[in-house]
């Protein structure tokens, strides 16, 4: 069964950092892309950041700057370290990978079950 487990949200005062990470487990995964969106009320699920299996990163202009993605690709991991949090990163975050697994190994769209991240002093 293919999961996706996040971890590191919390509550931070503005200014502050977390660090979000998020890891893939399953039989004969390959990973593709991963990347995070986040959930606001009466928003819509918004990509964040996103990286490809070769490095290649992609960023939201409201986090360019403040926001990085890496990723650990033997952990099937990755992260986001989040500095200069505003009160508008409030949000739920989610984990998003584009991979494949056994026994099909059809790509596929998968995603964690979201992390809260809130700022505010």
């Amino acid at each position: 069964q293919v999961q996706l487990v996040e971890s590191g949200g919390g509550l931070v005062q503005p200014g502050g950092s977390l660090r979000l990470s998020c890891a893939a487990s399953g039989r004969d995964i390959r990973i593709y892309t991963m990347g995070w969106y986040r959930l606001a009320p009466g928003n819509q699920r918004d990509l964040v950041a996103q990286i490809t299996s070769g490095g290649v990163t992609n960023y939201a202009d409201s986090v360019k700057g403040r926001f990085t993605i890496s990723r650990d690709n033997a952990k099937n991991t990755v992260y986001l370290q989040m500095n200069s949090l505003k009160p508008g990163d409030t949000a739920v975050y989610y984990c998003h990978a584009d991979m494949s697994a056994a026994p099909y190994f059809s790509r596929d769209d998968y995603w964690g079950q979201g992390t809260q991240v809130t700022v505010s002093s």
